[in-house]
């Protein structure tokens, strides 16, 4: 008679630490921006700062000009992919992952408009070909799209129309929008157009064939990224439901864990998975950055306590860590003349942690500001 046997169980710290080193949080990686951005399955992007921030605080020596100069050569680009969402994405995974997303949250979100009734009499195929032939003749920004394709639909709901052809097509948001410092409006073209002519080392970064990801190679991406994680983790992350089948199929290439809760949790054998007491360096994140956004149950980076401090409305705020978990917010003042970084701790952090909190909010200002714009960094203490 086989026995029964339980699966380890990873607490708190386990989890906090594995996906800080996977996050490249724990220790700032040596790698280039591409790799990077490929490693971490991409960079939630909605505004177009984020992307610049959070690599800042992962990768050693980084300089915000190195991934705008990625953009410019169509080796990076912004694009709707996971959770219906912008992210900035290696050309290959803009192609591959929105092909992969597509069925998720992308749909869902055009269905949404249908239900409302804003498309009522429109042909969602005359409606992408339509949209493919205007922004394939020259990028369009969506107000641009919402007014040609008025004209053939005039009595449908003019931003359901952009919306859908953003749904129904894999529009990339062209540069300048996105360059560090030269950012310009929302311009689409399609990932056909824009990575069509890749050559050099760009050509590297395309999807081949332009098919969507595999989704047994993207669960393994994920762990790599985000593991050790349960299905629904992954679900939340990505959009799409459903992927218990594809946990199952790879199980016996996995290792199986459970955390506190006893949910069962999935990992790559040879993953890191350090110590829980392995020291967690400060770090000051973007407003929705990945790391807050990619589980199910995000007890592993912010206390219950904390989360609805996180957001106001729908609007993210920037956060820091301490100690490997959400301990504030910061916020950035920058004028021509001065930029003026504050943080504000959610409790008292104590003399050495705050030393510690404010040397890495001094880093980023020196990474992130102009080296002519004075700083200063300042403290919301907070009420004990």
């Amino acid at each position: 008679m086989a026995l029964k046997t339980t699966s380890p169980v990873l607490g708190i710290r386990a989890l906090n630490r594995a996906t800080l080193h996977r996050q490249l949080l724990l220790e700032r990686a040596s790698m280039g921006v591409a790799d990077a951005v490929e490693h971490l399955l991409g960079l939630q992007a909605q505004n177009t700062s984020p992307p610049y921030y959070a690599l800042a605080a992962r990768l050693e020596g980084f300089r915000p000009e190195e991934l705008s100069a990625l953009m410019e050569t169509r080796a990076v680009a912004r694009i709707v992919t996971l959770r219906s969402t912008v992210h900035t994405h290696t050309a290959r995974d803009a192609v591959a992952l929105r092909g992969l997303a597509q069925p998720g949250a992308v749909d869902r979100e055009i269905a949404v408009f249908v239900a409302r009734g804003g498309l009522d009499g429109v042909d969602l195929d005359r409606l992408a070909a339509l949209s493919r032939s205007l922004v394939e003749e020259r990028p369009r920004t969506p107000k641009e799209l919402r007014e040609e394709l008025s004209r053939e639909w005039p009595d449908a709901d003019p931003p359901s129309l952009s919306v859908a052809a953003r749904c129904l097509l894999p529009l990339v948001q062209v540069t300048p929008r996105g360059l560090w410092g030269r950012s310009g409006q929302v311009a689409l073209t399609t990932t056909d157009h824009w990575f069509g002519a890749l050559g050099g080392e760009a050509a590297d970064l395309r999807a081949p064939g332009g098919e969507p990801a595999d989704l047994d190679e993207t669960v393994l991406r994920y762990l790599a990224a985000f593991g050790p994680a349960s299905v629904k983790d992954m679900q939340s992350w990505c959009g799409l439901t459903r992927l218990r089948t594809a946990f199952e199929r790879l199980r016996p290439r996995l290792l199986t864990f459970r955390d506190e809760r006893g949910t069962e949790l999935f990992d790559l054998p040879e993953a890191p998975r350090p110590d829980p007491d392995t020291p967690a360096p400060p770090r000051f994140l973007p407003e929705f950055d990945n790391l807050l956004l990619s589980h199910a149950d995000r007890s592993r980076v912010a206390a219950a306590e904390h989360r609805s401090r996180t957001w106001t409305g729908n609007r993210s705020h920037r956060v820091f860590l301490a100690d490997g978990f959400l301990a504030g917010l910061w916020h950035l003042d920058e004028t021509k003349e001065r930029t003026v970084l504050t943080v504000e701790p959610f409790a008292p952090l104590g003399r050495a942690p705050l030393t510690d909190v404010l040397t890495e909010a001094e880093r980023t200002l020196r990474i992130m500001t102009p080296t002519d714009v004075p700083y200063e960094i300042r403290v919301d203490t907070p009420e004990r």
